[in-house]
């Protein structure tokens, strides 16, 4: 930090001798004043409103336990409290101390300077319910997820949270009406909960319960396989009781992770397979996603999905989506 403070003198110095030379040369008792004034006015002013102590590395220390950083950010928000990112990881750090005052604080915050932020405001309001004695939602954590959702209708956080709210302050029809959109945006076994809150809220404000959910149609069929077993094999093997044969659709090129998968008993060839969406076991990537696909069918002696040695597999056979006709694949020895 001293050497910082020397060169930094240093170099004003420099810059005054230029600037104050003319100065110099014809009254240089009124330029020296000039130069030591304009020093010690730097050095004050940096001294009242800069940050002195960050030139010193030990003020700039990774903290070492979450104490130490909420101690950090608090004299780091006090600097400069426009930050909305501090105040988010301060009320998480008293998250985690179990400090539910002041998460309260810390987000409500961040929810100032970031008004039209509808994650924050949700954030805020969840975290004064966690801080309130009955774990209820003010006026004000209720006006905070009201604003959320006019920001993103859709959120569903704040939508559920504002459900609750109301339900705790006994408007279980306003709840009923606000938990209803959430139906459609969340899959079919949160939703068949979800309905349960819902008719629950419905009967306590004298309302009949929602009509029963129609039925889910099963994903469309994308290709059919028709699995057999070579004859001269099916001659010199005999097959264990808990040998399975799985029918594996892949991407072509791609990983050896199937993108749709069936699993059936040996006993059952020859047999045929439909498969679809419902097969795969990736949510992020479904069959109906791809245009080409191989198709092959394993049979596992020891009953297990991943591939082990002296297994027998088909062939692969490339097919273009959705499939017209079956796909006939044939177990045999390699």
């Amino acid at each position: 930090m001293a050497n910082f403070i020397l060169l930094a003198a240093l170099l004003c110095v420099c810059v005054l001798a230029v600037l104050l030379r003319p100065l110099w040369t014809r009254v240089r008792g009124v330029a020296l004043g000039v130069a030591v004034l304009a020093l010690l006015s730097t050095g004050l002013l940096y001294k009242l409103v800069g940050t002195p102590q960050a030139l010193d590395p030990a003020s700039r220390q990774a903290p070492k336990t979450l104490d130490d950083a909420i101690v950090q950010l608090n004299a780091a928000l006090a600097r400069d409290p426009q930050q909305v990112e501090g105040w988010l990881l301060l009320g998480q750090a008293y998250q985690r101390t179990g400090n539910t005052n002041g998460a309260r604080d810390a987000f409500a915050k961040a929810a100032a300077l970031a008004p039209d932020d509808a994650d924050i405001l949700t954030q805020a309001a969840q975290a004064r319910a966690m801080a309130n004695a009955k774990h209820e939602f003010d006026a004000k954590a209720l006006a905070q997820l009201q604003r959320a959702l006019q920001v993103n209708p859709k959120h569903q956080r704040a939508r559920w949270f504002l459900g609750v709210a109301q339900r705790q302050a006994g408007n279980n029809a306003d709840a009923a009406v606000t938990w209803a959109p959430l139906l459609a945006q969340v899959d079919a076994s949160t939703a068949a909960s979800l309905r349960a809150e819902i008719n629950v809220a419905r009967h306590e404000a004298g309302l009949p319960p929602l009509p029963d959910a129609p039925p889910t149609a099963a994903p469309a069929a994308l290709l059919n396989v028709h699995v057999t077993l070579d004859p001269a094999l099916a001659a010199r093997v005999r097959l264990q009781p808990n040998a399975t044969v799985f029918v594996i659709a892949r991407q072509v090129g791609g990983p050896p992770m199937p993108v749709a998968a069936q699993k059936h008993t040996a006993s059952e060839l020859p047999f045929d397979a439909s498969l679809s969406d419902a097969d795969s076991p990736m949510p992020t990537l479904k069959l109906s996603q791809l245009q080409e696909v191989e198709i092959l069918a394993r049979l596992s002696a020891s009953g297990e999905a991943m591939p082990q040695a002296g297994d027998l597999q088909s062939k692969p056979i490339r097919v273009t989506l959705p499939a017209k006709t079956p796909v006939n694949v044939v177990i045999a020895a390699q």
